[in-house]
């Protein structure tokens, strides 16, 4: 039993899920080691922003996986938050990727995720931990916060 569990105002606990989120038409956008170090910052911030907990996050060509404490949101609501935080702050700092097709962008009139998204319980941690490990851009070796 954990000794010291998230406090919220009327409940205590932890909703570990595995998040994951796909680029709209399957543009292979996080092969750019720029727009994934971005994203992956953004991200980041995002988490600090909202009070979310992330244990580990892994990208592939064109999606992200991630392992986050939901806390009070729901998964609507957390997916929205995430992938719309990130998406306004990625186009606004790189604006060429809404150009149109032929000046060489990728989402001309269109938003950065696929509307879809996969937000899963984790009953088995080391399962998903060892999945994330093995995404294209994982951050294999990282510390996670549970190791200090």
């Amino acid at each position: 039993m954990k000794t010291n569990p998230t406090r919220y105002s009327s409940a205590v606990g932890e909703v570990w899920v595995m998040a994951t989120f796909k680029i709209k038409y399957c543009h292979k956008l996080f092969d750019i080691q720029a727009v994934r170090e971005l994203c992956l910052a953004l991200f980041c911030e995002a988490f600090t922003f909202y009070g979310i907990a992330c244990r580990k996050i892994a990208f592939d060509s064109d999606h992200v996986h991630m392992i986050i404490d939901m806390g009070l949101y729901g998964k609507p609501e957390l997916a929205k938050k995430l992938k719309g935080f990130t998406a306004k702050h990625l186009f606004r700092l790189m604006p060429r990727l809404k150009n149109n097709k032929w000046e060489g962008g990728y989402f001309w009139n269109s938003g950065l995720w696929n509307p879809a998204y996969d937000i899963r319980g984790i009953n088995d941690m080391a399962f998903y931990d060892r999945y994330l490990d093995k995404q294209k851009y994982s951050c294999k070796g990282q510390k996670t916060l549970a190791a200090f």
